[in-house]
């Protein structure tokens, strides 16, 4: 797997949601429709461990996080940016989202939640903040933020 196979995952899944409202009804159709059971979450899963071992992701580190921003939002992405990092039972820095986030939490030890989510997706809508915090083991988590926006805000 390299990172143009993981793009070109990125962009399949893109093309889905580009348009629709970062919301509950969002979070519920990514888990039915490439939820944990899905081929979509068992390739994104297996690109994400991969791209780890062989350090094209999750290249930065800081405060026991590692973490690095794969793609910047470009049009094929849908002006996405998308972020990976992996976490063990540690909490990230508070951020606000002005446009919404959409992750995808991987659980690789343990019983890994991400904000208290099993694995699968969580979508946070527009001016939603919080501290990701992943708790009962380590977590990949992925990020595809609306035109790469994130504020931090501690």
């Amino acid at each position: 797997m390299s990172s143009a196979e993981f793009r070109q995952q990125i962009i399949a899944l893109t093309d889905q949601i580009v348009g629709k409202p970062l919301d509950r009804a969002l979070q519920d159709w990514l888990n039915r429709e490439h939820g944990v059971t899905s081929e979509t979450y068992s390739n994104l899963q297996a690109s994400c461990r991969q791209g780890v071992e062989e350090g094209w992701l999750c290249q930065h580190e800081a405060g026991g996080i590692r973490y690095g921003r794969v793609f910047k939002p470009e049009a094929v992405l849908h002006d996405f940016s998308v972020d990976v990092v992996d976490k063990d039972n540690i909490d990230g820095p508070h951020h606000a989202h002005p446009n919404g986030e959409i992750d995808l939490v991987m659980p690789i030890e343990g019983d890994a939640l991400f904000d208290d989510n099993p694995a699968g997706w969580v979508v946070y809508p527009a001016g939603s903040a919080h501290v990701p915090t992943v708790s009962n083991g380590r977590a990949l988590v992925l990020y595809l933020l609306p035109e790469g926006s994130i504020e931090f805000t501690r």
